[in-house]
């Protein structure tokens, strides 16, 4: 492929987020080239082979209702599905699924290079070329110097990259890749800061050792709910396999405790690492949680065709010899060997709040960050931000407005909301708790919520959005019908609400209302009204939550309104928050430190009060009135 000297967009890095980033600019119409050290590792699952989980679910089928890519590789290469808080109403209800590691790359793979508009350079991003503040392009190791008017970074694990197996340090973003040190130096020199975080993962083991017969099987879903709205049913002959459950030992722990002085986070080998708080290595399991007996692991395949599984929960930087006899005291595990030592990694990040809520950093023009570069953890996190990335650099080369989620319609939205306004002192990791709007935030309906914007920028076609947009009106029509329709008492309706431990009716009730009982659902309802052949399972699951929560979600939308006042107030590029009387030092250092684009913003920066808001909001009023006045003569 011959590599030009001119480009629209340059992508660093061909993980999950500089794969989103990438297709999504290409897609939008730019000439976008992706660096990256392999065009093997596109796409690479360099932790646990899985995809989704509780608040991650949410994203991948955000990137889905964008025209991304991740949900349909997930589909594609699954060997497990799984819905997680199945039991819960929809507003927490997560999908995950167990992947095959070398088919979801190389499937990605396939994606990358069929892409229209996509050049893929295998090399390593070494410099950035600046002029007056705006980004020019790239020089790389190899000595290539490439010109680009837009340059996104999602470098993960690689800046700075440090990999620490007992005493063992290895400089690298992954086994066998190097680390990515000059184009650290780079962002440096043009005066970012950084933080460093850590992050690990276990040993990988060979399945031929394992007693299984000791685990706890862990099967996939009878019926397995897609990730992608595209994809309709997961087929019937798509091979799907167990996962495993077993726990940690009092032997393990022993083992552990006596060995905690070889581990680098308590060595002192690793000093000024942050690591992740929510999926911490067992050493930190064990430092935080001294009276807990017992941890869970889980054993997940890596794929179809390879006995290697990974024993999610027992991360590691211990050394080789110790993670041995630690695995072999596990139940289940006891003549367990160990194909990969497990390691721990430490590498630079870059404070979000340098970024704006496109993405782009607040220093240089034309330059967007993406993914563990910007303090998360996660394949999901990372590909949310890529896919934005990748849209803001397209429509910035097009001199379009930027696109910015908001908190009230998106996973994405808040995920980096509080990145750039909050900041993050350690792995950022996304859970449903943090989304305040989740009962109108659903994994259900992603496709209504943000398939209008991936059909405005070119990512889907006609076709699919007018399909869902019929969806949507089916299902209004629906909850219209269940609303306005009253259905009369009789004996036969009686005798169905006896069955179901439901009061019987003796008035006539809307048909919503009958809907509304926690017993009565809406298999049960059809039989009085006639379900509509249209209707699909996923459908009628949506009407139901609808209908059932309506007094709830009613409650939500008028939060959301509430709010949304503040969010649409502007605060001007120019203001001089020192101007501005009756808010305290403090609370003018981190408005003009993280530079807040509206009210909103301001309002969820930690320190700023309410009284400032109203300050703040008061003296933007007298701004544009004498901006106003000014114009006027």
């Amino acid at each position: 492929m011959d590599i030009q000297k001119n480009y629209d967009c340059i992508v660093i890095g061909g993980g999950h987020a500089g794969v989103e980033a990438a297709l999504a600019a290409a897609r939008m119409g730019c000439k976008t080239l992706m660096v990256t050290l392999s065009f093997d590792t596109i796409g690479q699952m360099s932790c646990n082979p899985a995809i989704g989980g509780v608040g991650k679910g949410q994203i991948v089928k955000e990137i889905d209702a964008l025209g991304g890519e991740m949900a349909l590789a997930a589909d594609k290469t699954a060997i497990q599905f799984r819905q997680l808080n199945s039991s819960k109403g929809q507003a927490v209800r997560s999908s995950r699924c167990q992947s095959d590691r070398v088919l979801y790359k190389e499937y990605m793979q396939r994606v990358v290079g069929a892409q229209k508009n996509l050049d893929v350079l295998e090399d390593m991003a070494a410099e950035l070329l600046v002029d007056n503040d705006e980004i020019t392009g790239l020089a790389t190791e190899g000595g290539k110097k490439i010109k680009s008017k837009t340059v996104i970074i999602t470098a993960g694990t690689f800046l700075n990259g440090r990999m620490h197996c007992g005493p063992i340090i290895t400089a690298g973003g992954r086994i066998g890749e190097p680390a990515s040190v000059r184009l650290a130096k780079s962002l440096e020199s043009l005066g970012f800061k950084t933080l460093t975080f850590k992050t690990g993962t276990p040993p990988r083991i060979d399945g031929k050792t394992i007693n299984f017969d000791m685990l706890i099987p862990q099967h996939s879903d009878e019926v397995p709910v897609p990730f992608s709205f595209k994809t309709g049913r997961i087929p019937e002959d798509q091979k799907l396999f167990c996962c495993y459950i077993t726990h940690t030992s009092e032997k393990t722990h022993e083992i552990i405790k006596a060995n905690m002085h070889l581990s680098p986070m308590y060595s002192g080998q690793i000093t000024n690492a942050t690591g992740v708080r929510y999926c911490p290595s067992i050493e930190d399991k064990l430092k935080k949680f001294p009276d807990k007996q017992t941890h869970q692991v889980f054993l997940e395949p890596d794929g179809l065709d390879t006995d290697i599984f990974y024993p999610n929960g027992v991360s590691t930087g211990l050394p080789a010899d110790v993670q041995a006899y630690m695995i072999n005291s596990i139940r289940g595990l006891e003549k367990a060997v160990i194909l990969l030592p497990g390691y721990s990694i430490e590498h630079s990040v870059i404070p979000p709040t340098e970024l704006t809520p496109s993405l782009e950093t607040k220093r240089i023009k034309g330059l967007f960050l993406a993914g563990q570069v910007n303090g998360t953890t996660g394949y999901e996190e990372a590909a949310g931000q890529g896919i934005i990335a990748g849209i803001n650099a397209a429509l910035k080369i097009k001199g379009k407005d930027p696109f910015i989620l908001g908190r009230d319609e998106s996973y994405i939205g808040v995920l980096i909301d509080d990145l750039v306004t909050k900041g993050t002192e350690e792995p950022y990791r996304m859970f449903t708790s943090r989304v305040e709007y989740r009962l109108i935030v659903r994994e259900d309906n992603a496709d209504k919520r943000l398939c209008k914007y991936g059909y405005e920028f070119g990512l889907l076609d006609k076709e699919y959005y007018d399909k869902v947009c019929k969806k949507y009106r089916e299902i209004e029509e629906e909850l219209d019908y269940l609303r306005s329709t009253k259905i009369s008492h009789s004996e036969e309706i009686n005798e169905a609400l006896r069955q179901r431990n439901s009061s019987l009716l003796r008035y006539p009730a809307y048909l919503s209302d009958l809907l509304k009982r926690p017993e009565v659902d809406y298999k049960m309802i059809s039989l009085f009204s006639g379900k509509k052949e249209a209707l699909t399972d996923s459908m009628i699951e949506s009407i139901e939550y609808e209908i059932k929560y309506e007094g709830f979600i009613a409650r939500q939308l008028k939060d959301v309104e509430k709010f949304k006042h503040i969010e649409h107030i502007k605060i001007p590029k120019d203001i001089n928050y020192d101007a501005i009387p009756s808010i305290s030092i403090e609370i003018r250092q981190k408005l003009k430190a993280f530079g807040p684009l509206n009210l909103g913003q301001a309002n969820r920066i930690s320190g700023v009060t309410p009284a400032a808001i109203s300050i703040l909001m008061i003296y933007i009023k007298k701004m544009n009135l004498e901006s106003n006045r000014a114009k006027k003569n």
